[in-house]
Formats: structure tokens, C-alpha cells, sequence
């Protein structure tokens, strides 16, 4: 399967790039309305998608957080919101055996198996973008072309609802002392955003 998953030619992504910030509005501001509405998606609070979504809605409504918000502010409702999907994608994607089993592993291989199966679902995530790694110390994780990102300018760098499902599923599967840090991001200038995992 992949992102063009119908003929339309439409690019999709996950729709917890949409809900989860919708939960994490809610959690801390009370209402999502103005940030959905400054994006033109409103529908969705009205009728939360359950299925893959135009990964252009994805990018518009990362526009709005850092349009509507502060800059802390709009980071911290990205991060949390990427919390909030490693915990979706840990109750209902990963399966409890292969957790049990990355748990079990040195962390060295525990990166590198749990890569390796994103791997195989990036498209899920980072919709047209390209997901490689490396495993090493720091284990890096590069999205180029980054939906998230996508046509901005930043002075620091803005993806941070990967940052936290990185974060969650780093310190819940790895190792609970990761930390993870954008080390490139593309609203920047970079030519790709980077995320490195490390641990004492």
C-alpha cells in the first residue's frame, strides 16, 4: 500500500495527525474552533475522520497551530498531540507480543527492530515525505519533504507532534531515559528534518 491510496491522486495520512490535535486543544484551551477554522477545517470537529486524511489538511492545520498560537504554546500542543498518537499507536498498532519483546531487547536492537517496523508504515505518517534512519548513538530518524513542516519558515524547529510520538515510543518500548530532539528541521532551511534518540 501506499500514500496515493486511491484514484484521485490525493496523498494521505493518518487521521491522528488531525484528532490528536484536536484532543490536545481541547486539553489545554478548552475549544480547537479557531485553530481548525483558521486552517478551513472545521468539518472535522464536527465529524472526526476515522479514516486517512489529505495530508494537505495535515500541513494547513500545522499552519494554523503556528499561526493562531505563541510559539511554546503551538509546541506544546504539537508535542502533546504526538504523545497522544504514540499511545493510539501503542493500545491499537503494536501489537502486545512485539512490545513484550522490544521491552526485552538491549536498546541498541530494540531501535533498530522498532524502526524497522515504522518503516514499513512511514507512509501512514509522513504521507509524500521520505522516512529513513540509522541506528548508532544517537539513532536518527530523517523525514525529507516533511509534511509538517512543509512551505514554512521557522526560526527553531516546528515538528514537534513527531517529536512526541517518537518520545513516547522511544521511553515506553527503548528505553525510558530517551530523549528525543529536531536537530534539523526544514522550515529552517535544512534540507530534511532530523530527530535523534538518545540515552544515558
Amino acid at each position: 500500500m501506499s500514500p496515493l491510496d486511491d484514484s484521485s491522486g490525493i496523498v494521505r495520512i493518518g487521521p491522528n495527525a488531525i484528532t490528536r490535535i484536536a484532543e490536545a486543544l481541547n486539553a489545554a484551551r478548552g475549544s480547537a474552533d479557531d485553530v481548525f477554522a483558521a486552517a478551513g477545517l472545521g468539518h472535522y470537529l464536527v465529524d472526526p475522520p476515522e479514516t486517512m486524511v489529505d495530508e494537505r489538511d495535515v500541513t494547513a492545520l500545522q499552519r494554523a497551530l503556528r499561526a493562531k498560537l505563541d510559539v511554546e504554546a503551538a509546541a506544546f500542543i504539537a508535542h502533546d498531540a504526538g504523545l497522544r498518537t504514540g499511545d493510539y499507536l501503542l493500545a491499537h498498532r503494536i501489537p502486545k507480543p512485539a512490545q513484550r519483546i522490544l521491552k526485552l531487547l538491549p536498546s541498541g536492537p530494540a531501535s533498530g527492530m522498532l524502526l524497522k517496523a515504522v518503516g514499513k508504515h512511514a507512509w501512514t505518517f509522513s504521507g509524500s515525505g521520505h522516512f529513513s534512519y540509522t541506528i548508532g548513538r544517537p539513532v536518527r530518524v530523517r523525514i525529507e519533504d516533511c509534511p509538517l513542516c512543509r512551505g514554512s519558515q521557522a526560526d527553531a524547529p516546528v515538528c514537534d507532534f513527531y517529536r512526541g510520538a517518537f518520545e513516547r515510543l522511544f521511553t515506553t518500548l527503548v528505553n525510558r531515559r530517551t530523549q528525543v530532539t529536531e536537530t534539523q528541521c526544514q522550515a529552517m532551511g535544512a534540507d530534511a528534518c532530523i530527530f535523534e534518540m538518545r540515552w544515558s
